[in-house]
């Protein structure tokens, strides 16, 4: 008897530590099985490109992006990009890998996003220490400000050197893809038909520069908002629109106040989905 009750106690001890535990993610393939993060990194490191998809201010995707990276460094040839960095500044970037100009001077020269020197530098600096090609993939912001304000005929007057910076043009469009025609019902209109095009033209540039910069045999690892590459849209869409045989694993990012039960609404979101709680600590 006494024995039973030591036992009962250490199981209610138990099951109480564990109620208290307080995971900071959960991960879940896309039909919102639970995954181990060794499972993920093993379908990863099989892929030709990969689109991990973040929220900006979340601290929990960056530190598993820079983990994964730091992982699949050992064991693939690895070339980094991200939509945090435009295209115009691929000059000013490289020149930092290379050690030919300071952080400081990156600064000045290149527009960095607010939250760089906590959420990407990490990711920049590692590709500096390893000697990795560190791509930067969106189109200039101000090009897709002309596109939200004129539509995709504005960028037909663009100098020759300017249209460098963007994906070839014509773009191919899809307006029905579901991404974009929520895109447009979130706004409530605003922005008419230009608020998604000014969001394919990003999805289309950061899809060829991937393409255009992935070597063979090497596995291109992409950071960008999840929203480019959810469902299966955006980036995906049209790096398969120029090569459908690509083997490309997707990650997302959501929200929710219980992690540890997945929402069977975020089904497909993405090959992986990494849960994390509503009250997380944001990073701005």
């Amino acid at each position: 008897m006494r024995k039973l009750i030591v036992f009962l106690l250490v199981i209610s001890f138990s099951a109480s530590i564990l109620s208290q535990n307080k995971p900071a993610y959960k991960l879940y393939t896309a039909k919102g099985k639970k995954v181990s993060y060794k499972k993920m990194l093993g379908k990863m490191e099989k892929a030709d490109v990969i689109l991990f998809g973040e929220h900006h201010n979340n601290p929990i995707v960056h530190w598993l992006q820079l983990e994964a990276t730091k992982d699949l460094e050992n064991k693939r040839n690895l070339v980094l990009g991200a939509e945090m960095i435009e295209t115009d500044n691929q000059q000013e970037l490289n020149k930092y890998l290379a050690g030919e100009i300071s952080q400081r001077a990156l600064d000045t020269l290149a527009r960095l996003w607010n939250n760089y020197s906590t959420d990407y530098k990490p990711l920049v600096d590692f590709a500096k220490e390893k000697k990795l090609n560190f791509i930067a993939t969106n189109i200039p912001r101000r090009y897709a400000s002309k596109v939200f304000r004129g539509g995709f005929e504005v960028l037909d007057k663009l100098p020759s050197k300017e249209k460098e910076w963007i994906a070839p043009l014509p773009i191919k469009y899809d307006a029905t893809l579901p991404g974009y025609v929520n895109m447009k019902k979130m706004m409530g209109g605003h922005g008419g038909d230009n608020l998604p095009k000014a969001q394919a033209i990003k999805d289309a540039t950061m899809a060829y520069f991937i393409l255009k910069n992935k070597p063979l045999n090497k596995l291109f690892v992409h950071y960008n908002g999840s929203y480019h590459s959810d469902n299966y849209e955006g980036i995906f869409w049209y790096l398969k629109q120029q090569n459908q045989s690509l083997s490309i694993v997707t990650i997302s990012v959501v929200e929710q106040e219980k992690i540890k039960k997945f929402n069977k609404d975020y089904k497909f979101k993405a090959d992986f989905i990494i849960i994390v709680p509503v009250n997380m600590t944001k990073t701005y």
